[in-house]
């Protein structure tokens, strides 16, 4: 709902030669480029469900790359539904097809998102060193605080860890099956202590976020108007977007906006900075949508046997 709202807001707001110039700027966009992205949008999924074998390995089970491929999928198109539900999903699929126990496969999960949350991290101080005013502006601007939100999730991180010491540590017979389901959580969560491909675990992670970024960079070639845009300004609008992605379901409505008013700190006019995000989200949406809805579709028919 609150991203059909930003929709209809942006779209209110804006003058009709205004909104005939977003969408000049969105149907020229060069399909060459988008391509290009959509490519790169692939190859970070597919690289995604590769490193996720090395958090499972560790656990005793080997789980195919193709169910492992179609989970992932499954999770991000469940997630433009409701928010974080992707996640569940995801792990639920592996427990149905694969046989592992589902507080196992989503322990690896939290493991994954926490090695992610450090990767962006690394992005935001790295781009607060290049782009420190701009980005500082545009979150006074619009009442981000982005320290908290960040603060925030550390701090949930450490109460999840002591809710789950406290139950464990409970000789109530009350919590006997949540601990059993807590500690398989907590299994699956410290596999990514015992992977014996470390390496291939970080350059993974570092590939997925490098073509996070490339796909972002490259749609600047698309729309006119912002193919000048240097790497700095294009990683303060993927930081900012990146932050869209979390007030709604996979930012609808919110992120082209988000996007289109941080690029307006860079001289790029709002209806080519808006054409910039729409074109961004809607392929990464696409992709989204064909695979997670081809994965839901193939996941029965490939695995008849489970």
């Amino acid at each position: 709902m609150l991203g059909v709202f930003f929709i209809l807001y942006s779209v209110k707001s804006a003058t009709p030669e205004e909104r005939k110039l977003l969408w000049e700027n969105i149907t020229k966009a060069n399909p060459f480029w988008v391509s290009v992205s959509l490519l790169l949008g692939i190859l970070s999924h597919l690289s995604r469900a590769y490193r996720w074998k090395y958090l499972i390995h560790p656990l005793g089970y080997k789980v195919k790359f193709y169910n492992r491929m179609m989970a992932v999928m499954a999770g991000y198109l469940a997630n433009l539904g409701i928010p974080r539900s992707g996640e569940v999903l995801r792990g639920a699929t592996i427990a149905s097809y694969e046989k592992v126990p589902f507080e196992k496969i989503f322990g690896t999960i939290i493991s994954e998102r926490v090695a992610d949350l450090l990767m962006l991290l690394l992005i935001v101080l790295g781009t607060l060193v290049f782009q420190y005013d701009q980005l500082l502006y545009f979150f006074e601007k619009n009442n981000i605080n982005p320290v908290f939100s960040i603060l925030l999730l550390i701090v949930l991180v450490i109460a999840g860890f002591w809710v789950i010491k406290l139950v464990r540590n409970s000789t109530s017979s009350r919590f006997k099956k949540i601990k059993e389901f807590l500690n398989g959580i907590l299994e699956g969560m410290i596999s990514i202590l015992r992977m014996k491909n470390s390496a291939a675990f970080i350059f993974h992670t570092i590939f997925i976020w490098a073509m996070y970024i490339a796909m972002f960079y490259v749609v600047k070639y698309a729309i006119p108007g912002t193919e000048d845009l240097s790497l700095s300004s294009i990683l303060v609008a993927f930081v900012v977007g990146s932050f869209a992605i979390s007030l709604t379901n996979g930012g609808i409505g919110v992120y082209p906006v988000a996007v289109g008013a941080i690029l307006m700190v860079f001289g790029v006019p709002q209806q080519d900075g808006e054409a910039f995000g729409w074109v961004v989200w809607s392929t990464q949406t696409f992709i989204n949508l064909i695979l997670g809805g081809l994965s839901l579709i193939f996941l029965p028919i490939l695995n008849k046997t489970n």
